[in-house]
């Protein structure tokens, strides 16, 4: 599964004594492929003057871990930094380790975010002796950082394959291009103190091994380097088919969810109506079967009992048969009596002036 080569131990230590410092060569050649890269989101930058490293998959007597990405402090002024990345090449897996140097080389096409899009750095910039940030790429968090700028980045954040090696079957085919040649040849700066440090932490510990893992550390990033726990810690998080429905189904919710609201539909109904997309009979449906309960059930029988109970007519036939009974046979009687004597009481009066005659 793996060989570790002895020879390519000599040939590292003799380029060392023939040439200034520069990267090591890739000392073990392995037959398995890294893992995909894990998707994280960037700590906050601990204070003006740090720069971002990617974290990459490192190899060890059990297998891949995972080394976070950290803020580190360049060992000079106006440095960047070129990450590692494994190459395929004759059959084997071999790493090619990072360096510091006055331009960003050739780091394998590895789209590693955050600025390392594959090719160059568009996460900063020296000017003038001091590092300027891109905006757009950078969490600054609650640190106040004034030498900033915005430029678009091109970071392919969203990507199902999160390739991590260069060549081979499955791997970036990007090739180095006459410019990064040249930084190739130029003099670098092997990694820090501190950032050898930090890798060998995260060599120790058992949860940053793909093995137990499987390529989701809980450990995917850090502020600083060597501080595996604490605010500054950042774990992977998983980014694939299934996390990116819930954003597209978003999308057309307020569009499709403005007809619902019509018919007095439940904001969950709303959301069932959006999720099946493609089936648009299924809402109409639901949101017809009411009207199809209430017509026959409601309007039909309650139309005839809500026309007799609003009539008048109802009522009073219901009020005037209790009073016909007792007021009407009494009002009459009275009323009768006075009118029949006050006619009959005129004759009288004048039958007596008949008499005399």
């Amino acid at each position: 599964m793996r060989r570790f080569r002895s020879i390519t131990w000599l040939l590292a230590a003799l380029g060392l004594m023939t040439m200034p410092v520069i990267a090591m060569a890739q000392i073990i050649s392995i037959t398995i492929a890294p893992p995909e890269l894990p998707i994280y989101e960037q700590p906050a930058i601990p204070a003006p003057g740090y720069i971002w490293t990617p974290g990459f998959w490192a190899y060890g007597p059990d297998g891949y871990y995972w080394v976070p990405g950290t803020w580190v402090e360049p060992p000079q002024v106006g440095l960047l930094w070129t990450p590692g990345y494994w190459s395929w090449h004759g059959g084997y897996y071999g790493w090619n380790a990072g360096y510091w140097g006055t331009q960003v080389g050739f780091y394998g096409g590895v789209d590693y975010g955050y600025g390392y899009s594959g090719i160059g750095y568009g996460g900063g910039r020296w000017a003038n002796g001091v590092l300027a940030y891109n905006r757009t790429v950078n969490n600054f968090g609650g640190v106040a950082v004034t030498n900033v700028y915005n430029q678009t980045i091109v970071n392919n954040t969203t990507n199902i394959t999160r390739v991590s090696f260069n060549g081979g079957a499955g791997g970036t085919t990007a090739q180095p291009t006459p410019q990064e040649q040249a930084v190739a040849q130029q003099s670098h700066i092997a990694a820090t103190a501190v950032q050898t440090q930090h890798e060998h932490i995260a060599s120790t510990n058992r949860a940053l091994l793909a093995s137990e893992n499987h390529g989701h550390p809980a450990i995917a990033a850090t502020a600083k380097p060597g501080e595996f726990t604490g605010k500054g810690v950042v774990a992977a998080r998983e980014i694939g088919p299934t996390a990116a429905r819930p954003a597209a189904t978003a999308v057309p919710l307020p569009a499709t969810g403005a007809k619902p609201p019509e018919n007095k539909g439940p904001p969950t109904a709303v959301a069932h109506a959006t999720t099946n997309g493609a089936v648009p009979p299924k809402p109409l449906n639901t949101a017809a079967r009411p009207p199809a309960i209430r017509p026959p059930i409601a309007p039909h029988p309650a139309a005839p009992r809500m026309a007799a109970v609003a009539k008048p007519p109802a009522p009073p036939h219901v009020a005037v048969a209790r009073p016909a009974p007792h007021p009407v046979a009494a009002r009459p009687a009275p009323r009768a009596a006075p009118h029949p004597p006050a006619r009959p009481k005129a004759p009288p009066h004048n039958d007596p002036r008949r008499k005399p005659e």
